[in-house]
């Protein structure tokens, strides 16, 4: 018999976001599944700065939160700020974003985790990946003890032979006070895998007892603050503020007095760091005609002074951290709790892996989070979910879920690390979806909580408040349509906001259109909101999801058409067998890159740099007349 100790059915590596994530989605989906972690106290931990959320990732998180997922729940339980990003925008570019209790964070994601009865942990380090004619077989870890499963996900984070930078002092670790993972590395080079090396940092924390705020700007939450999980009914009371401060021309010299001793500057860090979230010291060299730099003074937590600064990642000497940050107002007094730094890690780029997440060289291994080259919280954690759902998915010999670009930010993420790759670490961006009207933060689980539940991953309530919320807005939207508003009911509210007064009875939905109105706003002067908006569970603004369906019409049936077109390529599929280099038509660059990326349709092939649409036109001609097996057609 064998012995269940030793033997599961999905191995999950790492207990990051990305981890937590990957765990929760195949326990729930009723797979055994074994969490490895390194240290059991660090589960969930929030790195980096101490916030969820954000412009692009904002919604990624409302989209694992869609299908079942467990980021958003614990943020709400855990969250002391809210707002939503980008309001003087459209809609398509609304991004929420939360201020999160640190330790509570962490705490409330290991709390859910073992409320999971089929999820068990481990503290251990994995050294080695166990396979057997390109499958996986699981892992050993540092005691020598094997582990066996037909599934393993890997999630290691910053810690694959992690290296800590501070001015000229370096030394291993994943994250500061914890060893790097080593081993694994060396384990999967020699299945034959590909390895790069990124680079990313953090900014010092300081102590809030010892910063004068007076000299700083508030920064308060949104008044009616939202929650990210649509299961949210009631969000916590106890918040908190941020706070706005500069840098200065004498802090920007002072920064300068430690170029020399800079692992940035003088070659030591070889990896590449993030693009969108740079170094203050990469900051004052790249724009050295800016006077100043914004930053951002955030609160830890509830029952912490500590003090996150936001916007002063650094990997400079301590004594010129500490002095610099004393030139910043507000901060002439400020006791240095911990000092910044930067971390180098090992990554594996992610056109080795399938849109499933898992590897093309090693069957049921699936790779998650920074191990594929991203960064933040929110990426980690929707690739750990995605991996977990298709370990589970490979279990059961179903077909793996994988999403389009015009269904959810998921699908973009993935698709723009699988069909492009990535050399630098991967952040997302409203800006990097195509149908970013269609993929609204407000409608992830119109989109994709059908899938979670049809997965066992979202709950039957979750699914019967989807549906709720659904039925809701139709009615509001019929209402909106079938009602004429009378002049004497709305013109004084129709000037009030600066537009015109109307003559004759108008259709609501008419008045919907003016960039001025606010729906909920006019149908309360009206007297009739209670009788045309339906009310729903949680905290959803179903006036609001009309409004926007109604100003916004045209635009979104421009972006239907445009998915009808892209989805046309992605249902070419080519062949695993389909050799690249032995087509003559196309570009000696575009063989090369389809040969490395091994892309598996058109539209993936379509997307990777240096594939001319001549290339696709050729490949289309051949996938017509292609056999597995056989030689490409003489046009070839």
């Amino acid at each position: 018999m064998v012995n269940s100790y030793f033997h599961y059915e999905v191995i999950v590596v790492g207990a990051g976001h990305a981890g937590a994530e990957a765990a929760w989605a195949a326990s729930i989906m009723g797979a055994r599944t074994l969490l490895i972690t390194m240290n059991l106290n660090t589960i969930g931990q929030m790195s980096c700065n101490p916030a969820i959320g954000g412009i692009g990732k904002g919604q990624l998180v409302r989209e694992i939160d869609a299908l079942g997922g467990l980021m958003g729940l614990v943020t709400d339980q855990t969250e002391i700020q809210f707002k939503m990003l980008n309001r003087s925008k459209g809609p398509a570019v609304w991004s929420p974003r939360a201020q999160s209790d640190r330790m509570a964070y962490a705490l409330s994601i290991r709390e859910a985790l073992e409320q999971l009865p089929n999820l068990f942990m481990r503290q251990d380090m994995a050294t080695e990946i166990l396979s057997e004619g390109g499958r996986v077989q699981g892992v050993r870890v540092q005691t020598g003890q094997s582990f066996f499963a037909p599934t393993v996900i890997l999630t290691n984070g910053t810690f694959l032979n992690g290296t800590i930078h501070i001015g000229d002092n370096q030394y291993g670790g994943g994250r500061s006070g914890e060893r790097a993972a080593t081993g694994l590395t060396a384990s999967l080079v020699k299945l034959g895998f590909e390895v790069g090396r990124l680079k990313t940092g953090t900014p010092p924390r300081v102590d809030g007892r010892t910063i004068n705020y007076a000299a700083m700007e508030e920064q308060k939450g949104d008044p009616a603050p939202r929650p990210f999980s649509f299961m949210t009914d009631a969000l916590p009371n106890e918040t908190r503020s941020c706070w706005l401060t500069y840098t200065s021309l004498s802090v920007h010299e002072m920064l300068r007095t430690g170029f020399d001793r800079s692992p940035m500057f003088n070659g030591t860090i070889g990896g590449r760091g993030p693009r969108y979230c740079p170094s203050i010291e990469d900051k004052i060299n790249r724009f050295a005609d800016k006077d100043r730099h914004q930053i951002f003074v955030e609160p830890e937590g509830l029952n912490t002074h500590e003090v996150y600064v936001n916007g002063f990642s650094t990997s400079l000497p301590e004594d010129v951290q500490f002095h610099a940050l004393r030139l910043i107002p507000g901060m002439e007094n400020v006791h240095l709790l911990r000092p910044g730094y930067a971390i180098e890690y090992d990554y594996f780029p992610p056109y080795q892996l399938r849109y499933s997440l898992e590897t093309k060289r090693i069957e049921g291994l699936y790779f998650a989070g920074q191990i594929n080259g991203t960064t933040g919280y929110e990426e980690a954690a929707v690739q750990g979910m995605m991996a977990g759902i298709n370990a589970v998915q490979k279990l059961s010999g179903k077909d793996p879920v994988i999403f389009d670009r015009s269904r959810a930010y998921i699908g973009v993420l993935v698709d723009d690390l699988v069909a492009k790759g990535t050399d630098e670490p991967y952040r997302m961006f409203t800006s990097r979806a195509e149908h970013r009207l269609t993929l609204r933060q407000d409608t992830a689980d119109l989109r994709l909580t059908e899938t979670g539940y049809r997965l066992g991953l979202a709950s039957k309530e979750r699914l019967v408040r989807m549906q709720q919320k659904k039925a809701a807005l139709e009615a509001t939207l019929y209402h909106l349509r079938a009602i004429n508003a009378q002049p004497e009911a709305v013109n004084a509210y129709l000037e009030s906001v600066g537009t015109a007064p109307i003559q004759t009875p108008t259709r609501l939905e008419r008045l919907a259109l003016r960039p001025q109105v606010v729906v909920s706003d006019l149908l309360m002067a009206m007297g009739i909101y209670d009788t045309v908006v339906t009310p729903v569970a949680g905290m959803e603004n179903t006036a609001e999801l009309a409004e926007i369906e109604i100003k916004y019409a045209g635009y979104m049936e421009k972006e239907r058409e445009l998915v009808g077109l892209s989805v046309e390529k992605e249902r070419w599929t080519i062949p695993d067998t389909f050799n690249f280099t032995e087509v003559k038509n196309i570009t000696l660059e575009a063989r090369e890159k389809l040969s490395k990326v091994r892309p598996q349709n058109l539209g993936q092939a379509s997307r990777i740099s240096g594939v001319s649409p001549a290339d696709i036109s050729v490949l289309m001609v051949l996938l017509r007349k292609y056999r597995p097996g056989s030689a490409l057609p003489p046009e070839a």
